[in-house]
């Protein structure tokens, strides 16, 4: 088994385990783009995790206009279809939320933290495949709460009685994504993933260097100021770039 094809079964594994977990209100939706938008995510591993990698991106869970319509951690569309080169068809999930429909690529939303991200790769590495070479992006949640009436719900948000066993299979999940693509730093987006994988730097498990960068959510007035350039710093600043 390749380390693409390892990732792809630690992802399938994850989705099972999550798919079987329950959420009480106010969630009332719960999409996992790993099923119905696994087609782009399986081209996203098969093509830009071959190798090993230096770093290794930390994101929470799927944005609405993002990966849960993409398949792809911060998928914004244009940067997925145009830059990594990846369009395939999505479905949908089982119970949709009227207020939050999947299009798939035909989405005309944009994902601000992933136009964000991305635009900043593309500016420093060029091609999706130079800044590939020694970077992933991945997700800790795979999971898309939401409320009836359309409204995002982020995992730490959630009852602590539903939080533990989701938060044990994504600890699990990102540990054995860490062990296969063995990085030598493990980067934060914002302050919820450095936590997570804090918390997995205590096992002494782990032989990664932790960072973190700001988190480009357009919800971050520190973002909205310049996120690039402030990324761009603190990777810099740390010693990543």
């Amino acid at each position: 088994m390749n380390l693409s094809q390892s990732l792809l079964k630690a992802s399938s594994e994850l989705s099972h385990v999550v798919d079987e977990l329950s959420f009480s209100p106010p969630v009332t939706h719960v999409y996992n783009p790993l099923n119905y938008a696994l087609r782009s995510h399986k081209q996203f591993i098969k093509r830009y995790a071959n190798d090993h990698k230096r770093v290794v991106f930390l994101g929470m869970n799927p944005g609405p206009y993002g990966m849960a319509q993409t398949g792809v951690p911060f998928g914004e569309i244009a940067a997925v279809r145009d830059w990594m080169k990846i369009k395939n068809p999505v479905d949908r999930p089982t119970l949709e939320n009227p207020k939050r429909p999947i299009t798939g690529f035909a989405c005309t939303r944009s994902e601000v933290s992933g136009r964000r991200l991305w635009g900043l790769m593309e500016k420093r590495f060029g091609t999706a495949e130079n800044f590939f070479k020694e970077h992933f992006v991945l997700n800790y949640c795979p999971l898309v709460f939401m409320e009836e009436g359309g409204k995002n719900v982020t995992p730490d948000k959630l009852k602590a009685a539903e939080k533990n066993p989701l938060f044990a299979a994504c600890d699990k999940h990102l540990r054995q994504a860490l062990q296969i693509l063995q990085p030598e730093w493990a980067v934060g987006i914002g302050g919820f993933a450095q936590q997570c994988l804090q918390r997995l730097d205590k096992e002494k498990s782990l032989p990664v260097k932790i960072g973190k960068v700001l988190h480009p959510s357009p919800a971050s007035p520190a973002a909205n100021r310049g996120w690039s350039e402030a990324a761009e710093h603190q990777l810099i600043e740390q010693g990543i770039w």
